[in-house]
Protein backbone atom coordinates (compact mmCIF):
# COMPACT_ATOMS: atom_id res chain seq x y z
CA UNK A 1 0.00 0.00 0.00
CA UNK A 2 1.17 3.56 -0.76
CA UNK A 3 1.27 4.74 2.86
CA UNK A 4 3.53 1.85 3.83
CA UNK A 5 6.01 2.75 1.09
CA UNK A 6 6.61 6.30 2.29
CA UNK A 7 9.67 7.03 4.33
CA UNK A 8 8.79 7.72 7.96
CA UNK A 9 5.58 9.61 7.15
CA UNK A 10 5.08 10.49 10.83
CA UNK A 11 8.01 12.94 10.64
CA UNK A 12 6.78 14.78 7.56
CA UNK A 13 3.76 17.04 7.52
CA UNK A 14 1.74 17.04 4.34
CA UNK A 15 -0.97 19.38 3.16
CA UNK A 16 -3.04 20.37 0.14
CA UNK A 17 -2.81 23.71 -1.66
CA UNK A 18 -5.35 24.61 -4.35
CA UNK A 19 -4.90 27.24 -7.05
CA UNK A 20 -8.25 27.87 -8.74
CA UNK A 21 -9.93 30.40 -10.99
CA UNK A 22 -11.12 30.93 -14.54
CA UNK A 23 -9.26 30.32 -17.74
CA UNK A 24 -6.44 32.82 -18.39
CA UNK A 25 -6.13 33.66 -14.69
CA UNK A 26 -2.61 32.28 -14.18
CA UNK A 27 -3.41 29.00 -12.37
CA UNK A 28 -0.86 26.93 -14.26
CA UNK A 29 1.69 29.74 -14.14
CA UNK A 30 1.39 29.77 -10.33
CA UNK A 31 1.59 25.97 -10.14
CA UNK A 32 4.78 26.00 -12.23
CA UNK A 33 6.24 28.78 -10.06
CA UNK A 34 5.61 26.82 -6.85
CA UNK A 35 6.99 23.59 -8.33
CA UNK A 36 10.14 25.27 -9.62
CA UNK A 37 10.69 26.90 -6.23
CA UNK A 38 10.43 23.48 -4.56
CA UNK A 39 12.92 22.04 -7.07
CA UNK A 40 15.30 24.92 -6.35
CA UNK A 41 15.07 23.99 -2.66
CA UNK A 42 16.26 20.50 -3.67
CA UNK A 43 12.94 18.85 -2.89
CA UNK A 44 11.86 15.83 -4.90
CA UNK A 45 8.94 16.92 -7.04
CA UNK A 46 6.61 15.26 -9.53
CA UNK A 47 3.88 16.94 -11.52
CA UNK A 48 0.95 15.19 -13.16
CA UNK A 49 -1.65 16.18 -15.71
CA UNK A 50 -4.57 14.33 -17.34
CA UNK A 51 -3.66 12.62 -20.60
CA UNK A 52 -6.51 14.42 -22.38
CA UNK A 53 -4.73 17.78 -21.99
CA UNK A 54 -2.51 17.96 -25.06
CA UNK A 55 -3.15 21.62 -25.95
CA UNK A 56 0.46 22.79 -25.83
CA UNK A 57 2.46 19.62 -25.29
CA UNK A 58 1.84 15.92 -24.76
CA UNK A 59 4.08 15.71 -21.69
CA UNK A 60 4.86 19.16 -20.38
CA UNK A 61 2.59 21.39 -18.34
CA UNK A 62 2.63 24.67 -20.23
CA UNK A 63 1.04 27.96 -19.19
CA UNK A 64 -0.63 30.38 -21.60
CA UNK A 65 2.54 32.47 -21.27
CA UNK A 66 4.62 29.51 -22.55
CA UNK A 67 6.24 28.84 -19.17
CA UNK A 68 6.68 25.08 -18.86
CA UNK A 69 7.73 22.20 -16.65
CA UNK A 70 8.09 18.49 -17.35
CA UNK A 71 5.12 16.41 -16.21
CA UNK A 72 3.77 12.90 -16.29
CA UNK A 73 0.45 12.54 -18.14
CA UNK A 74 -1.84 9.99 -16.45
CA UNK A 75 -5.21 8.55 -17.55
CA UNK A 76 -6.71 8.41 -14.05
CA UNK A 77 -6.07 9.67 -10.55
CA UNK A 78 -5.09 6.22 -9.26
CA UNK A 79 -1.97 6.35 -11.45
CA UNK A 80 -0.70 9.28 -9.38
CA UNK A 81 -0.39 7.10 -6.27
CA UNK A 82 1.51 4.47 -8.22
CA UNK A 83 3.98 7.00 -9.65
CA UNK A 84 4.42 9.41 -6.72
CA UNK A 85 7.12 7.53 -4.83
CA UNK A 86 9.81 9.22 -2.76
CA UNK A 87 8.53 12.72 -3.48
CA UNK A 88 8.22 15.75 -1.25
CA UNK A 89 5.89 17.75 -3.51
CA UNK A 90 3.25 16.59 -5.99
CA UNK A 91 1.75 19.02 -8.48
CA UNK A 92 -1.53 18.25 -10.25
CA UNK A 93 -2.63 20.43 -13.17
CA UNK A 94 -6.15 20.61 -14.64
CA UNK A 95 -7.54 18.66 -11.68
CA UNK A 96 -11.14 19.26 -12.81
CA UNK A 97 -10.58 16.75 -15.64
CA UNK A 98 -9.64 13.89 -13.31
CA UNK A 99 -12.11 11.30 -12.01
CA UNK A 100 -13.66 11.75 -8.57
CA UNK A 101 -10.94 9.57 -7.03
CA UNK A 102 -8.62 12.59 -7.24
CA UNK A 103 -9.96 13.82 -3.89
CA UNK A 104 -8.92 10.63 -2.08
CA UNK A 105 -5.57 10.67 -3.90
CA UNK A 106 -4.82 14.21 -2.72
CA UNK A 107 -5.84 13.38 0.85
CA UNK A 108 -3.82 10.16 0.88
CA UNK A 109 -0.72 11.93 -0.39
CA UNK A 110 -1.09 14.72 2.18
CA UNK A 111 -1.66 12.20 4.99
CA UNK A 112 1.59 10.50 4.02
CA UNK A 113 3.57 13.73 4.38
CA UNK A 114 3.50 15.05 0.82
CA UNK A 115 2.83 18.69 -0.08
CA UNK A 116 0.15 18.52 -2.77
CA UNK A 117 -0.36 21.51 -5.08
CA UNK A 118 -3.50 21.30 -7.21
CA UNK A 119 -4.46 23.69 -10.02
CA UNK A 120 -7.78 23.70 -11.83
CA UNK A 121 -10.91 25.48 -12.93
CA UNK A 122 -13.31 25.98 -10.06
CA UNK A 123 -16.28 26.55 -12.41
CA UNK A 124 -17.28 25.16 -15.78
CA UNK A 125 -18.36 27.29 -18.74
CA UNK A 126 -21.92 27.44 -17.35
CA UNK A 127 -20.72 28.89 -14.03
CA UNK A 128 -21.27 25.67 -12.06
CA UNK A 129 -18.72 23.99 -9.76
CA UNK A 130 -16.42 21.89 -11.96
CA UNK A 131 -15.70 18.22 -11.32
CA UNK A 132 -14.08 17.37 -8.02
CA UNK A 133 -12.56 20.82 -7.51
CA UNK A 134 -15.09 21.85 -4.80
CA UNK A 135 -14.30 18.69 -2.81
CA UNK A 136 -10.55 19.21 -3.15
CA UNK A 137 -10.94 22.84 -2.06
CA UNK A 138 -13.01 21.77 0.95
CA UNK A 139 -10.28 19.44 2.21
CA UNK A 140 -7.34 21.74 1.36
CA UNK A 141 -5.41 23.68 3.96
CA UNK A 142 -4.75 26.54 1.52
CA UNK A 143 -6.86 27.86 -1.36
CA UNK A 144 -5.70 30.61 -3.70
CA UNK A 145 -8.27 32.01 -6.10
CA UNK A 146 -6.66 33.83 -9.00
CA UNK A 147 -8.49 36.10 -11.42
CA UNK A 148 -8.21 37.00 -15.06
CA UNK A 149 -9.23 40.39 -16.47
CA UNK A 150 -12.66 40.64 -18.06
CA UNK A 151 -12.32 40.95 -21.84
CA UNK A 152 -15.38 43.20 -22.02
CA UNK A 153 -15.03 45.72 -19.18
CA UNK A 154 -11.59 45.28 -17.59
CA UNK A 155 -12.87 44.23 -14.14
CA UNK A 156 -11.66 41.10 -12.36
CA UNK A 157 -12.95 38.03 -14.17
CA UNK A 158 -13.74 34.68 -12.63
CA UNK A 159 -15.91 33.07 -15.33
CA UNK A 160 -14.70 31.12 -18.37
CA UNK A 161 -17.19 32.14 -21.05
CA UNK A 162 -17.46 29.73 -23.98
CA UNK A 163 -17.73 31.70 -27.22
CA UNK A 164 -18.76 28.79 -29.44
CA UNK A 165 -21.98 26.78 -29.56
CA UNK A 166 -20.72 23.53 -28.08
CA UNK A 167 -22.71 22.02 -25.21
CA UNK A 168 -20.29 19.28 -24.15
CA UNK A 169 -18.95 19.93 -20.64
CA UNK A 170 -15.31 19.12 -21.40
CA UNK A 171 -13.99 21.06 -24.36
CA UNK A 172 -10.31 21.86 -24.37
CA UNK A 173 -9.72 25.22 -25.92
CA UNK A 174 -7.97 28.54 -25.94
CA UNK A 175 -8.76 32.14 -26.90
CA UNK A 176 -10.80 31.08 -29.93
CA UNK A 177 -13.20 29.11 -27.72
CA UNK A 178 -13.10 30.91 -24.36
CA UNK A 179 -12.74 34.34 -22.84
CA UNK A 180 -12.62 35.44 -19.20
CA UNK A 181 -15.58 37.54 -18.07
CA UNK A 182 -16.64 39.20 -14.84
CA UNK A 183 -19.95 38.23 -13.23
CA UNK A 184 -21.93 41.06 -14.88
CA UNK A 185 -20.62 40.52 -18.39
CA UNK A 186 -21.01 36.74 -18.02
CA UNK A 187 -24.66 37.18 -16.98
CA UNK A 188 -25.31 39.61 -19.88
CA UNK A 189 -23.88 37.14 -22.40
CA UNK A 190 -25.90 34.25 -21.01
CA UNK A 191 -29.14 36.29 -21.16
CA UNK A 192 -28.57 36.87 -24.88
CA UNK A 193 -28.66 33.11 -25.45
CA UNK A 194 -31.76 32.30 -23.34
Amino acid sequence: MFLENTINSSQKKGWIEVICGSMFSGKTEELIRRMKRAKFAKQNVEIFKPTIDTRYDDEKVVSHDANEIHSTPVPSSSNILILANNVDVVGIDEAQFFDEGIVAVCNQLAASGVRVIVAGLDMDFKGNPFGSMPDIMASAEYVTKVHAICMRCGELAHHSYRKIEEKELVLLGEVDEYEPLCRNCFNKENKKHE
